[in-house]
């Protein structure tokens, strides 16, 4: 995909993700991996002013051309995830609702439904907390997503979702957030039966093959 397509990929996942009310105002981030770096958007831009003139094109070291917006404040974290994990094409960072609330009590999601899998683990894990746009931050986020997970909350501040694109990055953001209300939802109506370790094992090599052709 060329920059000035991606750039306009950005753009559209920050409306979807607005339409599906998990991106507001300039909380959360979207970035997309480029050649030689990253694409990623601005910084202290209200999510309505977000078009692709505005998006900022970084370095694989995270700077930015002189005279260029100011990228993310967490820019660091989608820099330090394209360095660690090469299958990641796409990065989506969002405040949303549930996902928020979950992560101030800064505790996993357990596997509580089956779906969990789909981050890549027996549950989610919950970033130790640091301050926003900080080395320290992006450390714990790394930490989170260790061992090929594809999805961390960040504690007291909201949900980090890994994709191959922006597409499968965005659709995990909005599954994890539904997962969070129904784990909520569940906890206020009793204990949640939280399923085995064999049987997330099971619905991960299912996972595996999701949505692949049949053989012929």
């Amino acid at each position: 995909m060329s920059n000035a397509r991606a750039r306009r990929a950005i753009a559209d996942t920050v409306r979807w993700l607005m339409a599906r009310g998990l991106y507001a105002g300039t909380s959360g981030n979207i970035s997309a991996r480029t050649v030689g770096g990253m694409l990623i958007t601005p910084s202290g831009v209200p999510c309505d002013d977000v078009d692709a003139a505005a998006i900022v094109e970084l370095t694989a070291s995270g700077d930015a051309r002189p005279g260029a917006r100011a990228p993310s404040t967490e820019w660091r974290i989608h820099r330090d995830i394209y360095r660690r994990r090469p299958e990641i094409g796409a990065v989506v960072h969002t405040h949303s609702m549930f996902a928020t609330a979950l992560s101030c009590l800064r505790r996993p999601i357990p596997a509580f439904h089956y779906m969990v899998a789909k981050a890549g683990g027996n549950d989610i894990r919950c970033a130790r907390y640091a301050t926003y746009g900080t080395a320290a931050l992006s450390d714990n986020a790394l930490a989170a997503l260790a061992g090929g997970r594809r999805a961390c909350l960040l504690a007291n501040h909201g949900l980090v979702a890994l994709g191959a694109d922006l597409a499968s990055a965005r659709l995990l953001a909005e599954e994890i957030e539904g997962l969070c209300a129904q784990y909520i939802h569940a906890r206020a109506a009793g204990t949640p039966v939280v399923l085995p370790a064999r049987e997330m094992k099971r619905v991960r090599a299912k996972f595996a093959m999701y949505g692949r052709p049949l053989r012929p």
